[in-house]
């Protein structure tokens, strides 16, 4: 009888990976038109929600969260790790304070071509988890999208850049400027 074991562990990785990036696109084809418009909404809740792994995968990794090349490198690991290895991309520093994720290959994409799913999805996906997970990884630190895949760009573009300091008057307040 087969044994787990017997196994590789790159072979239970990649298909526990190509599961995992499947998910979202077999979801939203089952379920977003029963739901409509509440889709939306508990589809970005449950990505807020994943984005608080990628805090639990940097702390247990002791990724270094302290700066903008750092934030983007943990970002880029975690998803690696939820996702699989069809996520490839690089890290450009921009300044001190500031990092660009570039993505060159989406797992999401892959898997939303392969089953009819919708790109604009895709996106509001990963923007859900990155813009979320960003500030959680460093409450200092804020991401935004330049560029995206899922929206036609050729690559995409996550700029990642230290939060500009809040007066004494919008803290007082919680109005900004």
């Amino acid at each position: 009888m087969p044994d787990l074991k017997n196994i590789p562990d790159n072979v239970r990785w990649h298909y526990a990976a190509q599961c995992a990036a499947k998910l979202p696109a077999l979801y939203e084809i089952s379920f977003r038109d029963a739901l409509g418009e509440k889709f939306a909404v508990l589809e970005q809740d449950i990505w807020m929600e994943i984005a608080k792994m990628v805090k639990e995968i940097a702390h247990t990794s002791s990724f270094p969260t302290g700066n903008a090349k750092e934030i983007a490198k943990a970002v880029q690991n975690a998803t690696i790790i939820l996702f699989g290895p069809e996520y490839g991309g690089e890290i450009m520093e921009v300044s001190d304070d500031g990092a660009v994720i570039l993505v060159k290959r989406c797992p999401f994409l892959v898997h939303s071509d392969t089953l009819s799913s919708d790109h604009e999805r895709a996106f509001s996906r990963c923007m859900a988890l990155t813009l979320t997970a960003v500030p959680i990884l460093n409450k200092d630190y804020t991401a935004r999208f330049v560029r995206a895949m899922c929206t036609g760009d050729k690559r995409c573009e996550v700029k990642i850049e230290k939060k500009p300091p809040v007066s004494k008057k919008e803290e007082k307040t919680g109005v900004k400027k």
